[in-house]
């Protein structure tokens, strides 16, 4: 493919290539990880794409497993010749060891040979031994660039100030720091600017990469605070109606209500690991813990006596209508006569063909269960912290995010929910027609607008925490 930069991903076993190559190409089903040694046997080839075209080819390569043993049988065949270092490696390519005891190391080789530059992953959890100093110092002589890659550098052991010393030593000053388990966006970009460093003649190509992976986090951002913002108006406008006194009925019916919720919850949380291009198996949940309560609404709020209000208006045209509307909305639901109250329900029903319904049912003993704000803010909060910690975990990760925890393992605070998130959410209370577990089909058109802006509204809001204030 021409113009594509073809990187050879090196390193001794085990030291995190697969991993590397997981988290740049966002795929946690790309080659093997495990603890074991010598996992790759083969030169594995992905593909990065920018701006829809091609960009870099990546090859994951065998772990130079003997690296000692490697550069004495590449300086027994210099022998008394005046050879460079591209010479000796090829001439070793073409020997029996290639093909016998260093088959492993022959194919790292001679990707590295063939590619326009190298990445030499290293464990900054390992201490520099001569092996490592061997392994550079055979890399050194295929006179490809090298960008080495400090892998590991968020754990407590990292010796990373020591790598960087010993590195500078071998005049590789082009180093990057790139955990593969906790990902930082940053690191990546600067690990594209190493990468350019060395690449003067190709440097477009990378640059168009790391542009494009910015855009990319932002719309992903974007996308899954508008997954959550279709959350939270299920949950919020969601409610069963009981009569009131009926014991067994309110049980079933606040059961169904934890189940459906917990379910929506779930659904979401899937729906944000596909897009994160995680496995449903990489987060694991406690139950959401539900406060439900009767009428949960108040019928008596600002909003509430607004929506109330003006479809009443709506019906009567003169002051009568309306005066009792609004005498029953703010006296608590008190009239002289049952025959007042019934012209009031009445009217109201007839008005008000959203929310009419519902006062008429409250009137007749019936009570409205649905989720508290308490738990509502927890929703968003478990989400949020879901979003963030996936946005930091980098692909090559095998432990399990534990969804509920009261801290995720690192030493950033929990996030503040949006201070307008309640008030957001009551308009979503408001009309139980929006939430997909009414089992609503249809909505009004004018409804499924102002439904959608209300998602896109919490959307923005729940961006701005992810995303932390801008620098």
């Amino acid at each position: 493919m021409s113009g594509v930069l073809k990187v050879a991903v090196v390193g001794h076993t085990n030291t995190g290539k697969t991993s590397l190559l997981r988290t740049l190409m966002r795929d946690v089903e790309f080659g093997e990880v495990s603890d074991r040694p010598a996992v790759t046997r083969a030169v594995e080839a992905a593909l990065l794409r920018a701006g829809g075209a091609p960009a870099l080819e990546l090859f994951d390569t065998p772990g130079l497993e003997d690296s000692i043993g490697l550069l004495e049988t590449l300086e027994k065949q210099r022998g008394d010749r005046r050879a460079d270092g591209i010479e000796l490696v090829e001439a070793f390519l073409e020997s029996v060891e290639a093909r016998t005891g260093f088959a492993q190391e022959a194919k790292a080789l001679r990707q590295v040979l063939a590619s326009d530059i190298a990445l030499y992953v290293v464990d900054v959890r390992d201490r520099v031994l001569g092996k490592h100093r061997d392994e550079l110092t055979i890399l050194g002589y295929c006179a490809t660039p090298i960008v080495p890659v400090l892998n590991f550098t968020a754990t407590e052991n990292a010796l990373t100030a020591e790598w960087r010393e010993h590195l500078a030593r071998v005049n590789m000053h082009a180093v990057a720091e790139f955990d593969t388990v906790v990902f930082d966006l940053r690191d990546e970009q600067r690990l594209y600017e190493k990468m350019r460093t060395l690449l003067d003649t190709r440097g477009d190509v990378l640059e168009t990469l790391a542009r494009e992976r910015v855009t990319q986090r932002h719309a992903l951002v974007h996308a899954s605070s508008l997954l959550l913002g279709e959350l939270l108006v299920d949950v919020a406008a969601y409610n069963v109606s009981v009569a009131d006194g009926d014991t067994a009925a309110r049980d079933a019916a606040l059961v169904r209500l934890k189940q459906q919720v917990r379910e929506r919850e779930q659904a979401c949380v899937e729906q944000l690991l596909a897009l994160h291009r995680f496995r449903p198996t990489d987060v694991e949940s406690d139950a959401l813990p539900i406060a439900g309560g009767a009428w949960g609404i108040d019928l008596f709020s600002p909003a509430a006596m607004k929506e109330f209000g003006l479809h009443a208006g709506g019906a009567a045209a003169t002051g009568a209508m309306v005066g009792v509307t609004f005498d029953l909305l703010f006296a608590g639901l008190t009239l002289g006569t049952a025959a007042a109250a019934g012209a009031a329900i009445g009217g109201l029903v007839g008005a008000a063909r959203t929310h009419g319904r519902r006062l008429y049912d409250r009137l007749r003993g019936r009570s409205e269960l649905r989720c508290a704000e308490t738990t509502l803010r927890l929703l968003a909060l478990r989400q949020i912290e879901l979003i963030r910690a996936l946005l930091r975990r980098g692909h090559a990760s095998v432990d399990a995010i534990r969804l509920g925890e009261t801290t995720d393992g690192s030493s950033e605070k929990r996030p503040r929910l949006p201070g307008d998130l309640l008030k957001q959410l009551a308009r979503a209370q408001l009309f139980p027609e929006w939430s997909s577990l009414m089992g609503t089909t249809r909505i009004d058109p004018s409804d499924e607008a102002a439904r959608q802006d209300l998602v896109d509204e919490l959307a923005r809001s729940v961006q701005q925490v992810v995303e932390g204030p801008k620098p």
